[in-house]
């Protein structure tokens, strides 16, 4: 449990609803921000001919990654909300 609070320090805590909303708007946005930030970086390098293809597939997985970690906060988020996690 202390590897979790230490991977995902921000999915633990909240006491309320409205801190349980809060906790999930601001992934939320995160992973806004991020799809963002690597569509703009994927556009940038996507013109050139062998790496831009390279440079492309890193980002799909760093996306994927940021995906993983989002969702995966939230539901720990969720389930500390509700006193499954001990």
């Amino acid at each position: 449990m202390d590897m979790l609070k230490k991977l995902f320090p921000f999915s633990f805590g909240a006491t309320d609803v409205k801190a349980l909303v809060v906790r999930i708007v601001v992934y939320l946005v995160a992973a806004i921000a991020a799809g963002l930030v690597l569509g703009l970086a994927g556009l940038i390098t996507g013109w050139i001919p062998v790496l831009g293809a390279v440079i492309g597939l890193v980002l799909k997985i760093v996306g994927w990654i940021v995906e993983l970690y989002v969702l995966a906060g939230i539901v720990l988020a969720v389930l500390d909300y509700m006193k499954v996690l001990k």
